[in-house]
């Protein structure tokens, strides 16, 4: 088998249509960190982490530098990341950097160092902590298409947190409130201006809900949980606004671009996630694509093609919808190039739509003449015949043949 990193070696990472290398990436990170890692050390821990092999007997832990930094607070901060167009290397240096100092849990029973783990996902600031831990932590960059990448990874023998915790009082009541759903808490705190990153935390440590419903949620399923949760509910919301016009938005962040129609309807959505050769998990030199989609009605299983990506890029066109106070059938069109050589996590979906969001849309006086835009500017960006998706799309389909009240005049 010819395989082209071996000739290569990371000299030229343009022949794959990348701007570095991730293999070499991965191992300079690596080598960054290994000079600083110890058994024992002080750090400030930003996030906690909840696995999920093994459930419902799972690994819990914190992430935490091998420093205490003011700064730390910068190594999960994927909204602050975008906002500053961070760049992949720098957020691969961030994350690495993380020590993930963990210990086994069952999701419903409560421990000293599960009470660690929910105070660090609770707190406004990154809490320091004093880490033992039972070896020296194996050397590792693990990255996820959920998740954001984490660092090397140790059993925790002993932990104890050295200053005092800064917890909201928003979060405290929500928190303190056992009567309280975790959907009605979640979306209490969202319209109080705390992010989704923030959000899973807590919905991931079990802070959140019934008081006997309570339990620990692995952390890629707490991030499309509230990524889902937080859109249901906004889509209540469009459902009421009246139709908006033909616009289309463009935009993206580190290789993901989104191209996003409204088209002149009641509510419906539909994704297509587009591999470009050279792309993350597209070892073919065809491009590949994946696709999920919802009606008036809403979906009733799990997005399984387009996955958390689905949920994570619906959020930001549901907020613009929100924001302009119409409803929209929405098909989006998702393109993933090899710049995105590393897996980092939904956020950097959710991140690069709203970049696209924040666009200057352009409108046109039918759906006809949007399609038209829409194929010249993915075949110019791309390179690539949109006529193939557009034969595929099961809402322009629906838009196409539903007939309206006022065709029956």
């Amino acid at each position: 088998m010819n395989i082209p990193c071996i000739k290569c070696k990371g000299r030229n990472p343009a022949n794959c249509g990348r701007t570095f290398c991730p293999i070499t990436a991965k191992a300079q990170s690596i080598v960054k960190v290994k000079e600083n890692v110890k058994s024992d050390f002080y750090g400030s821990s930003p996030a906690p982490f909840v696995g999920r092999f093994g459930y419902p007997n799972i690994n819990v832990g914190v992430l935490s530098p091998t420093q205490q930094r003011e700064d730390a607070w910068m190594f999960d901060a994927p909204k602050f990341w975008a906002d500053n167009n961070i760049q992949i290397m720098s957020i691969v240096d961030f994350r690495s950097s993380l020590v993930n100092s963990q210990f086994k849990a069952n999701v419903k029973q409560q421990s000293k160092m599960l009470s660690i783990s929910q105070e660090v996902g609770m707190a406004s600031k990154p809490v320091d902590l004093e880490i033992n831990l039972k070896d020296k932590p194996k050397f590792r960059v693990n990255s996820d298409s959920f998740m954001a990448p984490t660092g090397p990874n140790a059993q925790l023998k002993k932990a104890m947190i050295t200053s005092n915790s800064k917890i909201d009082s928003k979060v405290d009541k929500v928190v303190s409130d056992t009567d309280l759903k975790s959907s009605l808490a979640l979306d209490y705190l969202y319209k109080k201006g705390f992010d989704e990153n923030f959000l899973s935390k807590l919905l991931s440590v079990g802070t959140l809900g019934i008081k006997n419903n309570r339990k620990l949620v692995p952390t890629r399923w707490s991030i499309t949980a509230t990524d889902d949760t937080l859109g249901k509910r906004l889509i209540k919301d469009v459902k009421d606004f009246s139709e908006c016009n033909y616009l289309a938005y463009f935009g993206g962040y580190l290789g993901n671009y989104f191209l996003v129609l409204f088209v002149s309807d009641v509510w419906s959505y539909e994704l297509f996630e587009t591999y470009m050769p050279g792309a993350e998990f597209n070892v073919s030199d065809k491009v590949q694509y994946s696709t999920d989609h919802e009606f008036y009605a809403g979906r009733k299983q799990y997005a399984f093609e387009t996955a958390g990506g689905y949920y994570a890029s619906r959020l930001p066109v549901l907020e613009k919808l929100k924001q302009i106070k119409r409803q929209s059938s929405v098909l989006v069109l998702r393109f993933i190039t090899g710049e995105y050589g590393i897996p980092l996590g939904v956020w950097v979906v959710r991140e690069a739509m709203r970049k696209a969001m924040k666009s200057i849309p352009v409108e046109f006086a039918s759906r006809e003449l949007m399609l038209k835009y829409a194929k010249n500017v993915i075949s110019k960006k791309f390179g690539f015949n949109l006529d193939i998706l557009v034969k595929e799309s099961k809402v322009l389909k629906q838009v196409k043949q539903q007939k309206k009240l006022f065709e029956y005049h």
